[in-house]
């Protein structure tokens, strides 16, 4: 699947038609450079999902936690500090990624070794007119 972003205005549709083919997937690995927009998109998935709280990116506290509008945790991580796998481990990721509830992962690159051999690939990439293309592919 893939999604056009051309406009910021455009971001609530983008991240609708995201939930709509998520499935029974529950950890998304979100792929991409920095300032591509990845905290942005997960902020506007969320809040199709119902999430009140404010979202913003956990890149010192390494994961949020957040409440869907079914009141089921979602979790997002930013691996972006991390500078040893160990670092993963000391804070028990098991218990999150195989929890059964949704998981978005930015920077999974740093933690690949330890992500979920379902974890779906999001990747999100910026042409040189500004519109964000969001692709994803299914590990299953």
């Amino acid at each position: 699947m893939k999604i056009e972003i051309k406009n910021i205005n455009e971001i609530a549709n983008a991240a609708k038609q995201f939930v709509a083919q998520m499935g029974d997937n529950k950890v998304f690995a979100f792929y991409g450079g920095m300032g591509v927009g990845k905290t942005t998109f997960i902020k506007a998935v969320c809040e199709i999902m119902g999430v009140s709280e404010t979202i913003t990116s956990p890149t010192f506290a390494i994961v949020n936690e957040y409440q869907s509008g079914q009141s089921e945790p979602i979790y997002h991580f930013d691996f972006y500090r991390i500078n040893k796998l160990e670092e993963a481990y000391d804070f028990g990721y098991e218990d999150y990624f195989y929890s059964g509830n949704i998981c978005f992962i930015e920077w999974p690159e740093l933690v690949e070794p330890i992500l979920p051999i379902d974890a779906v690939e999001v990747s999100i990439t910026e042409t040189d007119s500004g519109t964000r293309v969001i692709e994803v592919k299914n590990s299953n």
